[in-house]
């Protein structure tokens, strides 16, 4: 350890621009992810400003449950809605399992005011927040 102390004095700008590289790799990945909107702060984004939810996952986890007023594109057929989606004048919100699918539909979508549900619908399930079933 006391050698690793030694090399870091010697060293200070590799040290400083590791520090650096760092920092800019979780800027650059929290971008390339898209912006995250928390499962507290859906709602009041829905309400605001009348938010669209389009749910990727497929059909039959949808049924299973989705968030009330969430739409099923499953991302498999996300290319054929492109347009539709870029065009609307209203937010966008994807949302998926984890939270990663949701973040590649986003980037390939390229709507300015879009977001990702933060953690998908396992986040909304830990949280406790209702899910309705498709009859």
């Amino acid at each position: 350890m006391e050698r690793w102390f030694e090399f870091m004095g010697n060293h200070p700008f590799l040290f400083g621009a590791l520090g650096v590289f760092i920092v800019l790799f979780f800027i650059f990945e929290g971008q390339r992810n898209g912006r995250k909107i928390s499962p507290q702060s859906l709602g009041i984004l829905v309400k605001a400003k009348n938010a669209i939810l389009i749910d990727l996952r497929d059909a039959k986890d949808f049924r299973d449950g989705h968030i009330s007023g969430s739409r099923n594109i499953p991302y498999s057929q996300i290319a054929s809605h492109l347009e539709e989606l870029k065009s609307s004048e209203r937010p966008l919100v994807f949302i998926c399992n984890m939270g990663q699918v949701a973040g590649s539909a986003l980037q390939q979508v390229g709507h300015k005011d879009s977001y990702r549900l933060d953690g998908g619908i396992s986040n909304w399930k830990a949280q406790g927040l209702p899910l309705v079933k498709a009859k």
